[in-house]
């Protein structure tokens, strides 16, 4: 009874975990996008805009990165060129790196970038180049002249690929240019210290201190880190610094010149313009919570809302880059249709690059990305996953969505009663903020919104006054807007954007001062949630809870690419890091179950199951040790396998396959990656997911702070590398231990059962096979991690055999001491059922 009373406990979580799991499926959609219509509407001349000039609203992209050691700083350079050769409007665009590092090497990296993309940019845009990210464009296997028919094509290409080997090379010996520079610029204060010391007539023998700088290379201190991490330039504590690499391009195209010997193209006929590019450090002082990631979005929201307050922020990590070109346009297709004023973020699917053929630990997460993420879309859209997506500022900034707030059903909505505002300023209703649409609005009114405005957003006047610009440029067209007719008139947004000044620049540097937050609602309803270690999760929710929606969008050609970690133990903390994140949402205001009415039914479901999965892994355990035991104490969870347990099985099995075909035709994805996701959740689960309860159990309980390191980005590896070396790498981590307590159960309970079997005087092969199967289904969930074990050509680290020796020797002594051996005559008498 007992061991049929954890098989049925285990079935039952599994059951209520696997009807959350499917509920939110019931309603997948496939979105498509027609960039024809968005030209004709924004692009093209009208009685409004004359010149046609784009009528489209700005975009400002943020890409973070912290540590160039981790992040290498040609990757990050990529994403940046990309970036930069966009198809969209030059004036229109606008790039903010934040180097939350404050490294020199990350900011000459940029100036590097800033000065190649001269010569990229205008080379994509003439040659239509895919991707526009040159590393990836010049490592690609497929026919580079498929479907170009300029003649001169060839030759550029030749160029332009030289420049840019010569580019990676001077990225590549930036650390150590810096390096001897530091070294001689303090080697020659140094020698200036001493003599200043003689001639004040201190003795030569004394020491003479001069702090270890970093400096730039027009002789001057670098304000942000120093290798020597001294006081005021270490990680933790630095000045502010923001630097615009690129200035604001003209209204007016620009055209180039023919090539000569200081062009190597021909750009005549090409807009050389390019976008705005800032690089951007937060200051950073001891005593502060800085708030990791979620801390320097929120600086990178206040300085662009001064410097270029595009309505709409694409955030990206720095080694996640636009693969296809028109991505923005077509994410700016859900925002500017009708309806679109009401969707706070469009979604991108991620997809990535330098994974191993197999997909060994699911890292393509294609049955998320292309089956949870789709279903979700049906509902009130999908969740923000952290980079790659497309968002309204204003939603970012606290709103709630215009015209109504709506009490949603399980599918539909029924409006109720919202009191309407004019879009000067923001009213605060019920714990949020309620963007002003229309209506009159008096003096009283005025006075009071003006005094609250410094505890929402801080007391930058210039930040408080971008927000009805922002509000108003993300406006729908007023034919689009309906019976209320508060969307924008065509071509307001045509006219130049302002010149950015030194007060602009000074303005900006103050909202990224460390103190700037204080007593502001920065974090907390306003742009990135602190709290949790995945800040994405629960500012998408916030702002679902607001009763705003999102949209997926699925490009046929992928719209970003990135890279993710192949090695085993790298993909077991990044899990770990997303389960702990999930089990603190379970634990904080931000479950779903305190979600207001505003969120429908389906998607609470969703967000409800994201918090409660990792405690699926406590189930998991039992159930992978279930036939071992079963093996070992000769019973079964049932007393005999009868015809009516083997169909009830065939049955369930049957209907779960038939199931997961169904999800894998709709989805479009393939057996293979249905297959490896079920492994890694095994692996997973077994794994990551338990040491996450733990770890948010004694955050909740004890207060202990959780803290992880930053995933590693690869570089692209040289030619004669092995691009899948990281795969078979073995780092011993604790969190592998659980896995390989389990396979080490199941292959010593397989050994035993068979013993027993073959040495009894009436064998019964029937029931052993039952149990050994589940063991071996078990053992096969778990076949990739165990083949990372072993490295290369089966290489197995000495750590495994010692943990594997010890778990053994272990497991003996316990079953010796749970059933010792009682004679020859009761072995005898031993049935295995």
């Amino acid at each position: 009874m007992w061991l049929w009373g954890m098989s049925i406990t285990c079935e039952f979580w599994f059951a209520f975990s696997w009807v959350f799991d499917q509920l939110p499926k019931l309603c997948p959609v496939n979105r498509v996008t027609d960039l024809t219509v968005l030209k004709d509407r924004f692009e093209s001349p009208n009685l409004c805009n004359p010149k046609g000039r784009s009528d489209l609203p700005g975009i400002d992209v943020f890409v973070s990165t912290a540590d160039p050691e981790k992040e290498p700083p040609l990757v990050t350079a990529n994403t940046i060129l990309s970036i930069l050769a966009v198809d969209y409007p030059v004036e229109k665009l606008a790039c903010y790196l934040s180097d939350d590092g404050g490294a020199l090497l990350t900011f000459e990296a940029l100036a590097e970038t800033a000065s190649f993309a001269r010569i990229w940019v205008p080379f994509c845009r003439k040659h239509n180049i895919e991707p526009r990210n040159p590393e990836a464009y010049f490592e690609q296997k497929r026919n580079f002249l498929k479907n170009k028919i300029r003649l001169d094509f060839v030759r550029e290409r030749r160029r332009v690929k030289r420049e840019y080997d010569e580019f990676k090379v001077r990225i590549n010996s930036l650390p150590e240019s810096i390096r001897r520079r530091s070294d001689a610029y303090n080697a020659h204060e140094e020698l200036r210290a001493k003599k200043k010391q003689m001639e004040m007539g201190g003795s030569t023998a004394e020491p003479v201190k001069v702090p270890k700088a970093t400096w730039m290379s027009d002789g001057s201190h670098w304000p942000g880190t120093w290798t020597s991490g001294e006081p005021d330039h270490s990680r933790g504590d630095h000045a502010g610094i923001i630097q615009a690499m690129l200035a604001p391009p003209n209204a007016e195209p620009v055209f180039g010149v023919e090539a000569d010997g200081e062009n190597l193209i021909d750009s005549t006929e090409v807009d050389v313009r390019l976008p705005m590019l800032v690089y951007v450090s937060r200051e950073k002082r001891p005593g502060y919570d800085h708030n990791k990631k979620a801390g320097a979005m929120n600086a990178l929201v206040r300085t662009s809302a001064i410097m270029s307050n595009g309505p709409f922020i694409l955030n990206l990590d720095c080694d996640h880059y636009i693969y296809n070109s028109l991505a923005l346009r077509e994410g700016m297709c859900f925002m500017l249709d009708r309806g679109g004023d009401r969707i706070c973020y469009v979604q991108f699917p991620q997809r990535f690059e330098g994974i191993d053929p197999n997909d060994r630990y699911a890292n393509h997460n294609t049955v998320f990305f292309d089956v949870a993420m789709r279903a979700l879309d049906g509902l009130q859209g999908p969740m923000y996953v952290g980079t790659g997506c497309i968002f309204r500022r204003t939603a970012l900034y606290g709103f709630s969505p215009p015209r109504a707030t709506e009490h949603h059903g399980w599918f539909g909505s029924r409006k109720i009663k919202l009191c309407l505002r004019k879009p000067k300023v923001a009213k605060k209703v019920d714990d949020e903020i309620a963007l002003p649409i229309n209506g009159d609005h008096n003096d009283d009114d005025a006075d009071i919104e003006s005094l609250l405005l410094p505890k929402r957003f801080g007391n930058s006047t210039s930040l408080a006054a971008s927000i009805p610009v922002a509000e108003y440029q993300g406006r729908l067209l007023q034919d689009l807007q309906g019976k209320g007719n508060q969307g924008r008139p065509p071509g307001s947004l045509a006219v130049p954007r302002e010149p950015l000044d030194a007060a602009t620049v000074a303005e900006a540097i103050s909202v990224i001062s460390c103190f700037y937050e204080d007593k502001t609602e920065w974090g907390k309803r306003v742009g990135w949630i602190y709290g949790s270690v995945t800040e994405d999760v629960v500012t998408g929710y916030r702002m679902h809870n607001r009763g705003w929606r999102s949209v997926y969008c699925v490009t046929k050609r992928d719209a970003f690419r990135g890279t993710a970690p192949i090695n085993l133990t790298d993909r077991l903390h990044q899990v770990l890091r997303w389960a702990t994140g999930s089990v603190e949402i379970f634990f904080s205001r931000n479950n779903a179950l305190l979600a207001s009415r505003r969120m429908k039914f389906l998607q609470r479901v969703a967000y409800f199951n994201v918090g409660m999965y990792p405690f699926t892994s406590m189930f998991l355990l039992v159930y992978c040790i279930l036939p071992a035991v079963s093996l070992f104490s000769g019973q079964f969870i049932v007393q005999s396998l009868s015809i009516s347990f083997l169909i009830y099985l065939l049955a369930i099995t049957v209907t779960l396959c038939m199931l997961a075909l169904l999800e894998i035709k709709w989805s479009g994805i393939t057996l293979h990656d249905w297959w490896r996701n079920e492994q890694f959740w095994v692996i997973g689960g077994t794994s990551a997911h338990p040491a996450a309860v733990l770890q948010g159990l004694l955050k909740v309980i004890a207060g202990v702070d959780i803290s992880f390191t930053l995933t590693s980005k690869s570089a692209t590896p040289e030619d004669g590398d092995d691009q899948f070396a990281e795969l078979y790498e073995v780092k011993w981590s604790f969190l592998m231990v659980p896995p390989i307590t389990i396979m080490m159960v199941n292959v010593i309970a397989i050994a035993v059962g068979v013993a027993r079997t073959m040495y009894s005087p009436f064998p019964q092969w029937s029931r052993l096979i039952g149990g050994v199967f589940f063991s071996l289904w078990v053992l096969s969930h778990l076949y990739p991690f165990a083949k990372g074990l072993m490295g290369r050509r089966g290489k197995v680290s000495t750590i495994v055999f010692l943990w594997s020796g010890l778990i053994s020797l272990i497991i003996s002594l316990l079953w010796v001491y749970i059933s010792p051996p009682s004679g020859r005559q009761d072995y005898m008498k031993f049935q295995f059922p």
